[in-house]
């Protein structure tokens, strides 16, 4: 189980509790996952992706058949970037408090999307510069009203990236004890995909230019501030992926420290989690940099249009389920992928075997 909420310990060494509290997932269940597909009705192989996936179910629920995820929630972190004064991003800061008053009315396309799919929707404030409503579907546990510019001096400090990771596990573990079964991974806040960017490199070694997208659509011009950006930034902190902390908080956003802690929290109590976006897929890298295992309960729901989150995604070693050429966040794309991750459970527990239905194998 999660330990985020464990006694009085340090922010940083609850993070720690938190990491060491993952296991890897079941190599035994997901063997026995693949080599029950063999005998399914059906020609080896024929399900592609489909039969690793449930394989990994497998692996995740140390069990096979796997659980079907029937009641999947979506985390929606949200925080603003001191770096936006850069002018990475044509939109300004108040749109990113507006976004959460349209979550909560249910007026975004992660609305829309969750309401197709069947899943909550959980909105969680790590740090967003405006005010924000009290509102049921708002969790409120700002850290600090957005972060400072990372191409001049670190994003925010060492504690607050703790205490925003742990607020984003905390919230993760709420979901997870009303009932939810799936964990997908959204994000919201404006100019997030610069420090995005900047994680992506800073954990794959790839070069700012490689992983550094238009973001909701720059023009050219932008773009090339934007990569120089985060070259500067790059060139400031010269973080250290080995400290995984120290360069979210050199780099990140509150926000991606959020989903970190809730794939960690997910992974602890093994669940499978979603991954979205380039922000999403950013804040992965700083969760399996801190525990190993926690990939292994990670599925890459679709490929953002965005560079940085393939390349995060190369890293990760997952294979992405959809590739639509989506790039909102919000965690639309995870979200799409649910109705797969539950097909590839329920063909593990409800396809009958060449035995059982007196059908020649092949």
């Amino acid at each position: 189980m999660g330990t985020a909420t464990s006694g009085a310990t340090p922010p940083e060494g609850r993070v720690g509790e938190l990491a060491r509290g993952v296991a890897p997932p079941d190599g035994a269940a997901a063997r026995e996952a693949g080599e029950r597909h063999l005998r399914l009705t059906k020609p080896p192989g024929s399900l592609g992706e489909l039969e690793a996936l449930g394989a990994r179910l497998a692996g995740m629920a140390g069990r096979c058949p796997p659980p079907v995820p029937e009641r999947p929630a979506v985390l929606v972190a949200a925080g603003d970037h001191g770096v936006l004064s850069r002018g990475v991003s044509p939109w300004p800061q108040e749109v990113t408090a507006e976004m959460v008053r349209n979550f909560c009315r249910g007026g975004a396309a992660v609305n829309a999307i969750a309401a197709e799919v069947g899943a909550r929707v959980l909105v969680l404030d790590a740090g967003v510069a405006g005010e924000t409503e009290p509102h049921p579907l708002l969790r409120r546990a700002r850290v600090r009203p957005g972060t400072a510019d990372l191409s001049r001096g670190a994003a925010m400090g060492r504690e607050e990236a703790a205490r925003a990771l742990l607020a984003g596990a905390e919230a993760a573990g709420a979901l997870l004890r009303e009932g939810a079964d799936l964990l997908v991974t959204g994000d919201m806040g404006i100019g997030n995909t610069t420090p995005a960017a900047c994680l992506v490199a800073a954990f794959t070694g790839r070069p700012a230019a490689e992983v550094t997208g238009r973001g909701t659509g720059i023009d050219d011009a932008t773009l090339a501030l934007k990569v120089r950006v985060v070259e500067e930034a790059l060139g400031l902190h010269r973080p250290d992926p080995s400290d995984p902390l120290g360069t979210l908080a050199a780099l990140g956003g509150l926000e991606h420290a959020a989903l970190a802690g809730a794939m960690l929290e997910g992974a602890a109590r093994r669940v499978p989690v979603v991954l979205d976006g380039v922000s999403s897929c950013a804040a992965a890298l700083v969760a399996a940099a801190l525990s190993p295992p926690a990939a292994g309960y990670m599925v890459a729901g679709h490929l953002s249009a965005e560079p940085g989150a393939g390349a995060a995604l190369e890293a990760l070693g997952l294979r992405p389920l959809l590739d639509l050429g989506m790039r909102l966040g919000e965690g639309t794309g995870g979200l799409l992928a649910v109705p797969l991750v539950r097909a590839a459970a329920r063909v593990l527990s409800e396809m009958a075997t060449f035995e059982e239905a007196g059908v020649s194998g092949g």
